[in-house]
């Protein structure tokens, strides 16, 4: 009987999609907000195929065979302790993956920034004390602090999806990040990756547009240990596969300080306003 089952088993191959380009790494205002925030440099996003059926209870063996795939192996980037990409390298024994909730199309989820004290009615953030950090503010306070009088105002649910989690990269930066007064570049920043990452689809008859990418933050071992993203685990390194399962696209995104996996362009126009009023900026 276990022969049998194994030999339905899938396995997936892989190939790179070396002409992929990603708005979030071509933008030249994106770059200039990436270099301020110590991200520049520090962030990869590659595009690869497969050639089999995925669906979300696969989730485990697609990422183990997307480690040990030898396209895989030879181009996914890896950034080293100088600061260098290159090639993982490596022979993946085992990986640890989790499924990141990913439904959001629209900016919904930031509304309770806004209707809180965390930022201005002009889009400022408020300043606030710290024991630790001189410079310190309310939004980095809710993000991190959970004793912080506005950690909850954003739901638990709602801190696990994919599009608060880019947020959160975002606004925490690398090493010597010089944070924005205005929370405006970040939230449009995270919202041009995500719409680079997450492909969507749109229901003929009730016009309503909806995921389909299944997102999966992912962590490497070798025989040695973690080896992927980066060899130590800090939150502010992480990587995420982006799968597509109708084109049988994935985009890996990673930075260390990032890497993905594929995604179809939203329509224009498709992510609004919040409903407070404020007039967002086209930024990364």
């Amino acid at each position: 009987m276990t022969s049998e089952m194994h030999a339905f088993a899938q396995s997936f191959s892989f190939n790179l999609l070396p002409n992929r380009t990603f708005t979030i790494l071509e933008d030249t205002r994106i770059s200039e907000l990436l270099m301020k925030w110590c991200m520049l440099g520090r962030i990869s996003i590659q595009a690869f195929n497969f050639d089999q059926v995925f669906q979300s209870y696969m989730k485990n063996d697609f990422a183990l065979n997307f480690f040990q795939d030898p396209c895989v192996k030879n181009n996914l980037h890896v950034l080293d302790s100088s600061g260098v990409w290159k090639p993982l390298g490596r022979d993946v024994t085992r990986v640890d993956v989790e499924l990141v909730p990913c439904t959001k199309v629209s900016l919904d989820i930031f509304d309770p920034i806004f209707s809180s004290e965390i930022v201005h009615p002009s889009g400022q953030i408020a300043k606030c004390f710290h024991e630790v950090h001189l410079d310190f503010d309310e939004l980095r306070m809710m993000l991190l602090e959970e004793e912080s009088d506005n950690y909850h105002v954003v739901s638990p649910h709602d801190r696990q999806e994919f599009l608060f989690r880019l947020f959160k990269h975002i606004v925490l930066g690398g090493e010597i990040c010089q944070y924005e007064d205005f929370i405006s570049p970040y939230i449009e920043t995270a919202k041009t990756m995500y719409k680079d990452l997450v492909s969507v689809q749109k229901d003929s008859e009730t016009k309503m547009i909806s995921i389909v990418s299944t997102i999966l933050k992912v962590s490497a071992y070798d025989d040695y240990g973690l080896c992927y993203p980066s060899g130590r685990d800090n939150e502010q390194t992480f990587a995420y596969l982006c799968i597509d399962p109708f084109k049988r696209h994935v985009e890996n995104a990673e930075t260390s300080v990032f890497r993905l996996i594929q995604s179809i362009g939203f329509p224009a126009g498709f992510f609004s306003p919040p409903s407070i009023g404020f007039t967002w900026l086209l930024h990364y």
